[in-house]
């Protein structure tokens, strides 16, 4: 561990994937950390693993997309913690359906996960930071939000939408909120996590030729770059947009 004790982060999407991978490169650095997400028993299993790494954890069972739940839980977390330093927006649903097959229910669970639920925490994290003077807001999207969905995607438009969305979250509240939070967004390439090896394993064999630095990322990939946004000092960068693909975009 290095110099950030006595410091907590809030992962949503944290049970599992990149979430994961964010939640325990921050409990190497010392962060405290709240990890959030419906899937109760890899939350679990996630909390045990940050635990071994000997900091404090608190596992949150929520879904993102409810308001009053962001509010109730980010004032347990302060009144448990009495700061927050870091948020980690990255829950999210997959869309894989196309525009003549999705629902609107199917629709608006996307925008209320992947957009409001940024949203909510956000709103609920933000007066404890401005008063505090500092803090770091770090709102995961995607390449899609730049490029539409490629062939190998494990989602479609309703998820591009939503992740380009995030953007501009990010940008108007890098503006918002300066000059004591500092607001940056992830958008990754082609990850293999559990809920993308479906749709990748056609496509394993064919994708490292398409990407310069020569293989799929992994949610590690993602997690440094998180953890550079969430620790570095001076930090002199917000309302940036940082795609990790492997340089699958590069423009």
């Amino acid at each position: 561990m290095n110099g950030q004790q006595g410091k907590t982060a809030i992962v949503t999407g944290g049970a599992r994937g990149i979430g994961r991978a964010i939640a325990m490169a921050l409990a190497r650095h010392g962060f405290s950390v709240a990890v959030v997400d419906l899937l109760r028993e890899q939350l679990a299993a996630t909390a045990g693993e940050l635990r071994a790494l000997g900091i404090e954890v608190l596992p949150i069972v929520a879904d993102t997309a409810d308001y009053q739940a962001a509010r109730g839980h980010v004032a347990a977390i302060m009144e448990r913690w009495r700061r927050i330093d870091v948020l980690v927006n990255n829950a999210a649903v997959l869309q894989p359906k196309r525009i003549l097959e999705i629902t609107e229910a199917e629709w608006d669970l996307g925008v209320a996960v992947n957009l409001k639920g940024y949203f909510n925490w956000c709103q609920a994290v933000a007066p404890h930071m401005l008063a505090a003077g500092a803090g770091r807001i770090i709102n995961m999207s995607s390449v899609s939000a730049h490029t539409g969905p490629s062939a190998h995607a494990a989602s479609r438009f309703a998820y591009s939408a939503t992740k380009a969305g995030v953007l501009g979250l990010t940008r108007g509240l890098a503006r918002e909120l300066a000059p004591q939070v500092c607001v940056n967004a992830i958008c990754p390439g082609p990850i293999l996590t559990e809920r993308t090896a479906e749709s990748f394993a056609t496509h394993l064999d064919r994708l490292p030729q398409i990407i310069p630095l020569g293989r799929v990322g992994t949610p590690e990939d993602i997690a440094v770059v998180a953890a550079f946004l969430a620790t570095a000092e001076p930090m002199f960068m917000t309302g940036e947009v940082i795609d990790v693909d492997g340089g699958a975009n590069i423009n």
